[in-house]
């Protein structure tokens, strides 16, 4: 009977403003055919602001660095935030360092996502290295997921506290997603990803008993779902080019979403209500489809309005922070909780559970 406890996000120094990406992309672009569309189809993003772990003039953001260093920046910063978002976690779940070796002893697996930036060993390694965990520590390392990959971490997090009683799991996400902005990329949707992604990383811990403060209660496996949409790999996909990291969709994502709610909601069943939920912030669309589905309204999704307004679509952190937000404004103890989450394919990851205090 696995706990999801208060997760804690990092995020990095460099605040950019839709005006500035707009600008940027008017500056780069002057002679683009659809120039007087694209500040008008950004602004409808719902993205205020969002945080880069480099600035935006750097050159591997909007300038014309190789992969090799886009590569290696966005790693070596997503690595930097992971630190800084598991150490926070470990430290207020009271599961502190040993005095003497600075490690901490009681997490028995980790479960890492992370998408953005080629890395071999990857985020678990690492994080074992830099955090000192225990050397027969149990991993799990997600590397493909992109925005269901906190969601299926969790998931995976929660059938290790299962398999084994007692354990205590260290779940962390990281996404550097200022590395697939491109000024190569010159389609509508490279100009919508340009503006709607932002980097982070977060961490939690799920534990078979709780570690004292509020947390998401699943019951166990059966009350976590994994879909994978037929006929949707191109809908949405990433590729490495000699120019750095680039992200394609197709006009069917646009919808895919709505593809997929219905077996979301056979899932939940006809009879559960939903009182809350953490949903995926990729977009207004995407927020408000899956809200609606669930019954909800306006008031039960401003956490992941907020998060989109305020940090952008965080990819695979997003789901993490979403959660984040609900511990300050808790549900009632006892409510039913869907957290939910789409990414490339088109893949679905979601749970649910109920509010513990």
């Amino acid at each position: 009977m696995p706990y999801i406890s208060r997760p804690f996000t990092a995020l990095p120094a460099h605040k950019v403003t839709t005006d500035e990406i707009i600008d940027d992309i008017v500056g780069r672009h002057p002679a683009h055919p659809r120039l007087r569309a694209i500040p008008r189809i950004i602004a409808n993003l719902g993205v205020e602001t969002r945080y880069f772990t480099q600035p935006l003039t750097a050159p591997t953001v909007s300038g014309d660095a190789s992969i090799e260093d886009r590569s290696q920046t966005a790693f070596t910063d997503a690595l930097r935030m992971a630190t800084t978002a598991a150490t926070r976690t470990l430290t207020d779940t009271g599961l502190a360092a040993h005095p003497d070796t600075g490690s901490y002893a009681d997490i028995d697996a980790i479960v890492t996502t992370h998408s953005t930036g080629w890395a071999v060993p990857n985020l678990d390694i690492h994080l074992i290295a830099t955090l000192g965990l225990r050397p027969d520590i149990r991993r799990i390392a997600l590397t493909t997921l992109a925005c269901a990959g906190g969601t299926q971490a969790l998931i995976r997090a929660v059938d290790l506290a299962t398999a084994r009683p007692g354990s205590k799991i260290l779940v962390v996400a990281a996404e550097v997603i200022s590395s697939v902005y491109n000024h190569n990329d010159t389609s509508i949707e490279a100009m919508i990803y340009k503006a709607l992604f932002g980097d982070s990383a977060a961490a939690c811990i799920v534990s078979t008993d709780p570690l004292g403060g509020p947390a998401l209660h699943i019951a166990g496996p059966a009350d976590t779902l994994e879909y994978v949409l037929p006929g949707s790999v191109d809908r949405y996909s990433g590729r490495i080019g000699t120019d750095g990291f680039h992200f394609d969709s197709t006009k069917e994502a646009l919808t895919a979403a709505d593809d997929v709610l219905p077996t979301v909601l056979n899932w939940i069943g006809p009879h559960q209500t939903v009182d809350f939920a953490a949903i995926h912030p990729g977009s207004p669309r995407i927020i408000t489809d899956t809200a609606r589905a669930l019954g909800l309204d306006d008031l039960d999704t401003r956490h992941s309005t907020a998060t989109l307004a305020h940090e952008g679509n965080l990819g695979g952190v997003s789901v993490l922070r979403v959660l984040e937000r609900t511990h300050n404004e808790p549900p009632q103890p006892g409510a039913t909780g869907v957290v939910v989450a789409y990414g490339p394919g088109f893949t679905t990851a979601a749970l649910r559970g109920r509010w513990h205090a």
